[in-house]
C-alpha cells in the first residue's frame, strides 16, 4: 500500500505523485484509488489500490539506480526486428513491464532506427512515450528540470556525453 506523497510509476504513463486516496463505489461495490498526478504533464489518473500490482505500478528508482541507467545507455544493444508489427509488439511488451532498462532499450532502439530509415507515425508517438516514461522519472529521482534531463538524453543518444 502506498501512501499520500509517494512517488511513484506507472508503467505506461510514467512517474508522479499521490496526491490522496479515495473511494467510490463502482456498480455498488466500494473501492479505493489513488489519485496520481505527474507533475511534469498535469495528467491525474485514478488507480485502484487493489489493483497496483497487476498493472506495473512500482515507487521511483533512487537517484543512483537512474544514474546507472543513463549510463548504460551507451552500451545497450538495440537490434530489433525489421519486421513493423512484431518490432512494435516487442517495444510495447517491453515498455509495460515499465523496467527502466526495457524502456531505455526501446529509446535507443527507436532513436537509431529513426536515425537510419525513419519512423511510422505509431513508432514515432511510442518513442514519445518512452522518453516520458524514463525522463518523469529522472526529473522526479533526481530532482533535476525537465529540459536539463532531456538534454541530456539527447546527448547520450548522441554519444557526446
Amino acid at each position: 500500500m502506498y501512501c499520500v506523497g509517494d512517488k511513484i510509476v506507472h508503467p505506461m504513463h510514467g512517474a508522479g505523485v499521490i496526491e490522496c486516496i479515495v473511494e467510490e463505489k463502482i456498480d455498488g461495490e466500494l473501492m479505493e484509488f489513488y489519485v496520481f498526478r505527474m507533475p511534469l504533464s498535469g495528467l491525474v489518473l485514478k488507480i485502484p489500490t487493489h489493483n497496483c500490482a497487476a498493472i506495473g505500478i512500482r515507487p521511483i528508482r533512487s537517484a543512483s539506480e537512474i544514474e546507472d541507467v543513463m549510463c548504460s545507455i551507451p552500451d545497450i544493444d538495440a537490434t530489433m526486428t525489421v519486421n513493423w508489427n512484431h518490432r512494435y509488439q516487442e517495444n510495447m511488451q517491453r515498455l509495460k513491464t515499465g523496467n527502466l532498462l526495457d524502456v531505455a532499450l526501446v529509446i535507443k532502439g527507436l532513436t537509431l532506427r529513426d536515425r537510419e530509415r525513419g519512423l511510422s507515425t505509431g513508432e514515432r508517438k511510442m518513442l514519445h512515450s518512452a522518453k516520458q516514461v524514463l525522463l518523469s522519472e529522472v526529473v522526479l529521482a533526481q530532482n533535476v528540470a525537465y529540459q536539463d534531463a532531456e538534454l541530456r538524453l539527447n546527448s547520450i543518444m548522441s554519444n557526446r556525453e
